[in-house]
């Protein structure tokens, strides 16, 4: 496994950027004090508003637990297909909110993506969202349409947890070949908290401690610590063998960063490839900020997967 420190030479750009995001969100009310969570579906915080491309497309596929709707961007040429689950920790976000970085990438990679909205806490506790995304991995398995049998997985955030839960269902089903290669963005994967995640506080950057605590608690209602370690829920915990290669990406000044640490050190100690980028001083969520760091990163995923 190798494991790279990155973004020094640009530390400087991206600690400025995070004192200017300290300081605006110090104003603003964080996700656990929310009152109307239909209207914090619809502001977008301290990312910009998302611009529709009239190259994504709404459609619904079958699934066992109904019907899944997913966001298809479909390039010029299709040399394969990357299944994206969406950041917000099951309770945020949309398969709609970031088709400019989604169709870049299927431009970039020639891999097609179906990225899919997945239903959310609190009104869809787990498993739904876990019982969405399977069943599209599982409809793109069987699917004729983009011409290919090339298929890779990744996410950010709580999508990245989703891409593992995808490949540990398929895997547990005789499936776990399907998908080559996933790409895991500051994922959260012990949904009892880390020790990175329980130290953070409440430093205003994107999310922290109570904010992580906020999450579990809307998707994992009444349910104890014991009970969040479950490997159903928490993939740290899962037996590991038999996955694809993954590249894993987290900045320093992000509270998850134990669990990229910890999950990629499995995923490699279970005999899967695993590299790991650990980017200075990023916060949560750096992939989506205008920063040089993320100009990298965001390189460095479409070579990933291009060589997959």
């Amino acid at each position: 496994m190798s494991i790279v420190t990155t973004g020094q030479d640009v530390v400087e750009e991206t600690v400025a950027f995070n004192e200017k995001l300290a300081e605006r969100l110090a104003d603003v009310p964080p996700i656990y004090e929310a009152t109307d969570l239909a209207a914090a579906r619809g502001g977008f915080g301290v990312f910009p508003p998302p611009t529709l491309l009239p190259e994504g497309v709404d459609r619904a596929v079958p699934g066992r637990h109904g019907d899944v709707v997913v966001r298809v961007f479909t390039p010029p040429t299709v040399s394969g297909v990357y299944l994206h689950l969406h950041p917000g920790g099951r309770v945020l976000g949309s398969a709609r909110n970031q088709d400019g970085r989604l169709w870049d990438l299927a431009v970039a990679t020639s891999l097609a993506v179906v990225s899919v909205d997945y239903r959310l806490a609190p009104e869809n506790p787990h498993p739904a969202a876990v019982h969405d995304c399977v069943d599209a991995a599982r409809w793109l398995t069987a699917t004729t349409e983009f011409g290919t049998d090339r298929l890779l997985i990744g996410g950010e955030s709580a999508g990245a947890e989703l891409a593992v839960q995808v490949l540990l269902a398929l895997r547990d089903s005789g499936q776990h070949k399907a998908f080559r290669a996933a790409y895991l963005a500051y994922g959260v994967y012990d949904a009892a908290l880390t020790p990175s995640a329980r130290a953070f506080g409440e430093q205003h950057l994107v999310t922290g401690t109570l904010s992580e605590r906020w999450f579990r608690a809307q998707s994992f209602p009444g349910m104890s610590e014991e009970q969040l370690h479950a490997p159903d829920i928490s993939p740290l915990y899962a037996d590991l063998r038999d996955l694809p290669a993954a590249r894993f990406v987290v900045g320093t000044r992000d509270p998850l960063l134990d669990d990229t640490l910890f999950m990629s050190a499995r995923w490699r100690a279970a005999g899967n490839p695993a590299e790991v980028e650990i980017v200075a001083e990023a916060p949560h969520g750096f992939t989506a900020f205008p920063l040089t760091v993320a100009q990298r990163e965001v390189a460095a995923q479409h070579a990933f997967l291009a060589a997959h």
